[in-house]
């Protein structure tokens, strides 16, 4: 799921179907869920041929489906989900035998995952050990899914702190702001540096499942999530620039640096400070409202320093 890889949910019914399919969506919170996915998927759906042809590699999409013809149509998709007992209908037979694409195997009628993926991390046996015997002794079951979830969200946490201490370092410092300059680019993500960071501030150090890190990393790059993550970060860091950089010319003396100054210069810094208090007011950029006020009542004054006929353009009656 972290990865975004295509996968194929087979269930005894929709409603199961739908349900293992949210489960599945949901379970890399807080993390939000950057590709397709369908709670349930028929044979009349107006993707089927695009789903199920073999010309072009699966799509990075979560299938739901109950019908078991799926079972041949889309044995080339490299993850397979069973869920319950399935409704086996006419003369299907107990075992669906299928051509094997890389390693996945024979996919017969008993619940469980067939795929051809190698995990990266090991398995958590103790979490594994505490839902079996919850299941055993049958605790509530809104109490196994908080102890799941929990697991999971620890794990996606784990997951991204090195990631989001590293795109923090790619600010550029505060004390780099200059009221009257354009604000430093935000750096690139170098995958390389970041892969080099994890010896000293990896997820090791607040996770205990061992395994190749850097593997799951490197293929999580590739992956619509890790594009729909940066993007977002990036944006937020971009708003957040522009944000200290507002601060930081209403922190600073406007009179001092009007003297000296052209028309066009004044004028320049008039339409600069009202796009930004746009954006700010619109919510794109965290501001205080003091902030905003400041910003206004520099407008107001740089305006006032500018001759009548400018003044009457800049603020038409």
């Amino acid at each position: 799921m972290l990865l975004g890889e295509p996968l194929v949910v087979l269930a005894p019914s929709p409603t199961v179907s739908s349900e293992m399919v949210l489960a599945l969506t949901s379970c890399l919170q807080p993390l939000q869920f950057c590709c397709d996915y369908r709670p349930y998927f028929t044979i009349h759906d107006s993707e089927f041929k695009e789903f199920t042809t073999r010309t072009q590699a699966p799509p990075n999409v979560v299938l739901g489906v109950t019908n078991p013809f799926f079972i041949k149509t889309l044995q080339h998709w490299p993850h397979i989900l069973r869920v319950g007992e399935p409704k086996m209908s006419g003369g299907l037979p107990k075992q669906v035998k299928l051509k094997k694409p890389s390693r996945l195997k024979t996919l017969d009628t008993k619940p469980g995952l067939y795929t051809a993926y190698a995990a990266h991390l090991r398995r958590d046996k103790a979490l594994l050990k505490r839902l079996l015997r919850g299941l055993q002794k049958k605790r509530p079951a809104g109490l196994l899914t908080a102890l799941l979830r929990r697991h999971l969200l620890e794990l996606t946490q784990s997951f991204f702190i090195p990631l989001e201490h590293y795109m923090a370092s790619l600010m550029p410092l505060q004390k780099s702001l200059s009221p009257w300059k354009t604000p430093p680019q935000i750096r690139p993500f170098r995958q390389d540096d970041f892969l080099c960071s994890l010896e000293q501030a990896g997820p090791q150090l607040t996770c205990t499942l061992k395994g190749d890190w850097l593997g799951l990393y490197r293929r999580f790059f590739k992956s619509p999530h890790f594009d729909g993550w940066y993007r977002q970060r990036r944006k937020e860091m971009a708003h957040k620039l522009e944000a200290l950089h507002l601060e930081a010319i209403c922190e600073a003396n406007i009179e001092t640096w009007m003297e000296g100054k052209s028309e066009v210069e004044v004028v320049d810094l008039v339409q600069k400070l009202r796009e930004k208090l746009v954006r700010a007011q619109g919510h794109q950029l965290p501001v205080k409202e003091e902030t905003l006020q400041q910003a206004q009542l520099y407008i107001e004054t740089v305006i006032g320093s500018l001759p009548k006929d400018l003044q009457a353009v800049l603020c038409p009656p």
